[in-house]
């Protein structure tokens, strides 16, 4: 089996999907309701997704914006017409929302990202009156929704099992009057220290003290530093959080937003993303920013160190006969801060490419992967795709 990647950076997409059909565009609002100007932390995908669509609506893809006028600079004149008009067509497929059409509509729908603190820390929406001005203007623009982070740390922020969706009810349904579409982003893991992380939502309460009590329960590096954005996926199938499993609370989790919101599932609430690690992201926290501990571009570490993926590297490497390939991570993979070259695994001629790194790679995305799989199977199976 070859590796799906090289770098601790494995970096899977955020989302998963089954259909390829229309595509929309999602612009990050980060300080302001209405700023379309941040627009780097897009939240759509290209071809993967953990995504779940309700009645019609399909999911959506990346949108690049291509120049036209600099393409057709290089054509000759015998077809400076017909480039024109496809250059209209270009800009009505990237600029649709700003200009009528026909019944063969080929605009693309634009969704706006609310920002990160949209929901208050005492559960409630925030700045309502602003929210609703901001909803209003938005519908003017032509938008066709906004999308928001369904925070983990928020909703079940005071004990197990005990859920709070009243802010985003809220939300959904001034979303609603105004005629806009809603998607949804399930958020498993801390909000803050990462960039465009304008507020901070750490994980909810209780779960911070069961790591206090046990801290193998989040990312570790080869130096014992803990990681607790997103609960290490090393410990997926054990029942470490109060007597449920982390693939059982995220469960439990949707079960509970379907519960709540069934009535606007596919007419309002039109899609739902599924986070499945730091930033929401299918990866490991390899590179994390706070406190200094990395700068780009450096290579970032392994995330492999917590007990329980200790264990599955051992257990991995005694299935194969190679016991002793069980005890570590790769020693020669060099720091946070250093370049690819500058490792004895990472370089062109890198231990990376010998029996025991490909050993190493292979185990370290198949316990991404596994992860994926796991997750939005369970996860997804409390919503069904089509309301009843």
């Amino acid at each position: 089996m070859k590796t799906h990647s090289l770098h601790p950076f494995l970096h899977l997409p955020y989302l998963f999907t089954t259909q390829k059909k229309k595509m929309a565009l999602t612009l990050r609002s980060s300080t302001s309701f209405i700023n379309l100007k941040d627009t780097k932390g897009f939240k759509t995908p290209h071809e993967f997704t953990g995504m779940v669509c309700f009645a019609q609506i399909k999911p959506s893809y990346r949108l690049r914006a291509r120049n036209s006028m600099q393409e057709t600079q290089v054509i000759s004149r015998e077809r400076t017409s017909s480039l024109e008009e496809r250059k209209d067509e270009k800009s009505e497929k990237i600029h649709g929302l700003s200009v009528s059409h026909s019944k063969n509509d080929s605009r693309v729908p634009v969704f706006v990202m609310l920002p990160l603190d949209t929901v208050s820390f005492g559960g409630n929406l925030s700045k309502p009156r602003a929210m609703n001005a901001s909803l209003m203007a938005l519908k003017s623009a032509g938008v066709e929704g906004v999308m928001v982070d369904a925070w983990w740390g928020l909703v079940e922020k005071d004990g197990p099992l005990k859920y709070n969706w009243e802010g985003y009810a809220e939300l959904v349904n001034m979303v609603q009057r105004h005629g806009l579409k809603l998607q949804v982003v399930m958020s498993f893991h801390q909000c803050g220290g990462n960039v465009g992380d304008s507020c901070s939502i750490p994980l909810p309460p209780w779960v911070l003290e069961e790591i206090s009590k046990n801290p193998d329960l989040v990312y570790t590096d080869k130096s014992g530093r803990r990681n607790p954005e997103y609960i290490s996926l090393g410990c997926d199938s054990l029942p470490v959080l109060r007597g449920r499993t982390p693939i059982q609370v995220y469960s439990d989790y949707m079960r509970s937003f379907h519960g709540r919101f069934r009535d606007y599932l596919g007419d309002v609430i039109v899609e739902i993303q599924v986070g499945m690690g730091p930033c929401g992201e299918l990866r490991y926290p390899s590179y994390p920013e706070s406190n200094g501990t990395w700068k780009f571009p450096g290579i970032g570490e392994f995330q492999c160190y917590d007990k329980y993926m200790r264990a599955s590297l051992a257990a991995s490497a005694e299935a194969i006969g190679k016991k002793d390939w069980g005890r570590s991570g790769p020693h020669d993979a060099g720091h946070y801060n250093q370049f690819p070259e500058d490792t004895g695994f990472f370089r062109r001629d890198g231990t990376w490419n010998n029996e025991y790194g490909q050993f190493f790679l292979e185990w370290y995305s198949a316990k991404l992967l596994e992860h994926w799989r796991q997750n939005p199977t369970s996860c997804t199976r409390n919503i069904p795709r089509n309301r009843s």
